[in-house]
């Protein structure tokens, strides 16, 4: 049955978690999971909400949208993938958090439909992480998504000027080419440096289902984790 395929991977992955957090002294309990679920169906997301699971990433705004929607209310649904201007007010009518912010324009445009959105004597913030891009300067200039770690204090000042959006840390992919202990080793100085001046923005989103170990020894404090739980996806 499926219910127990989701089950055992969901276990599997706890133990995982608990496993590399207890390696590095650290207290597992610290660490949260969000379980991606893009491409699979909604019924899956209702199997995970049935396990006890309460943090789901979505990728796209559209199948977000259609999983969130009616879903049950104590559900928090994060954003994680790259933002496009003509998707902002859909995503923020089901995210509760963005996890991809990387661009001073969606920042604005993300504030203003805050605002819009809000009773003006009673503005909800969008919590939101700023993306730092790992790769080299050559993957960057061809379009990765992700802040160059030498502007993120630059960025991070900006962002503070919207009174929309609550700054809570630092989301990173591993590069492709690089191995995930030394990538996360650099996250985790990025990281340090960064709360000194921000030393309410505790969140450090990184870590997947093939290297999310490796993140959590490096001081991740949300994975995201799909494939390790749920099996592999179909992208027809």
């Amino acid at each position: 049955m499926r219910s127990n395929e989701i089950a055992l991977g969901l276990a599997n992955a706890k133990e995982r978690i608990t496993s590399a957090a207890i390696s590095v002294k650290r207290d597992p309990s610290e660490i949260a999971l969000i379980v991606v679920t893009k491409t699979f169906p909604k019924s899956d997301v209702e199997i995970l909400y049935e396990l006890g699971i309460r943090d789901f990433g979505e990728n796209r705004d559209q199948e977000g949208s259609l999983k969130a929607d009616e879903f049950y209310l104590d559900a928090k649904w994060h954003f994680q993938g790259q933002i496009q201007s003509n998707k902002i007010k859909s995503i923020l009518s089901w995210a509760d958090v963005i996890h991809s912010l990387a661009d001073l324009d969606h920042a604005k445009r993300i504030n203003d439909r805050v605002f819009l959105a809000a009773d003006k004597s009673n503005v909800s913030k969008i919590p939101i992480l700023i993306q730092v891009s790992l790769d080299s300067d050559l993957v960057r200039s061809e379009g990765r998504n992700g802040i160059d770690p030498k502007e993120i204090e630059k960025f991070a000042e900006s962002i503070m000027q919207f009174e929309g959006l609550e700054l809570k840390g630092l989301m990173a992919v591993a590069p492709i080419s690089e191995i995930p202990e030394s990538a996360f080793a650099r996250l985790a100085g990025i990281f340090s440096d960064f709360q000194r001046i921000y030393p309410d923005a505790k969140w450090l989103s990184a870590g997947m289902s093939g290297d999310f170990e490796s993140a959590i020894h490096h001081g991740a404090t949300h994975v995201r984790l799909g494939s390790s739980i749920l099996g592999n996806r179909s992208y027809l």
